[in-house]
């Protein structure tokens, strides 16, 4: 039994299965936060797709050996998105024009989650949707 456990984890079947369950938890946020913004719901859309794109970074990190956390004054400290967005491209992970694309995204739901509703509208959050699922589907067997 530890000798077919070892050959799984060797063939990479139990990354790919966690892969494929977090695609899966992920694919419903997306899918809920489809529903808030078909109901009109844009800020509390926006906060989701965004947190899901945030794990999704994370996982990113985990899977490729890119560091999340950082010692400043004695403590570690989680990163900020923007620079394990970095970190994803100095590894290889995804390119410079993902690198921008993940910034406008993380964008919108920095301003959706610290109250800024002004500083972007429905059409952009149709397009945080869009971009993410389509970026999370496209990067996940990097998972």
């Amino acid at each position: 039994m530890l000798k077919a456990a070892k050959t799984e984890i060797e063939q990479g079947w139990l990354i790919s299965a966690k892969g494929l369950i977090s695609s899966d938890i992920f694919g419903d946020f997306l899918e809920m936060a489809d529903h808030l913004l078909e109901e009109g719901y844009k800020d509390p859309a926006a906060v989701i797709v965004g947190s899901a794109l945030e794990q999704h970074l994370k996982g990113l990190c985990q899977a490729n050996g890119v560091e999340t956390t950082v010692e400043r004054n004695g403590k570690i400290v989680p990163k900020k998105a923007d620079v394990i967005n970095s970190d994803l491209v100095k590894e290889g992970v995804y390119t410079k024009l993902d690198q921008k694309s993940v910034t406008f995204w993380l964008d919108i739901r920095n301003n959706a989650a610290h109250g800024n509703f002004e500083a972007y509208n429905s059409d952009q959050v149709r397009l945080l949707l869009s971009g993410v699922s389509e970026f999370m589907g496209r990067t996940s067997d990097e998972l």
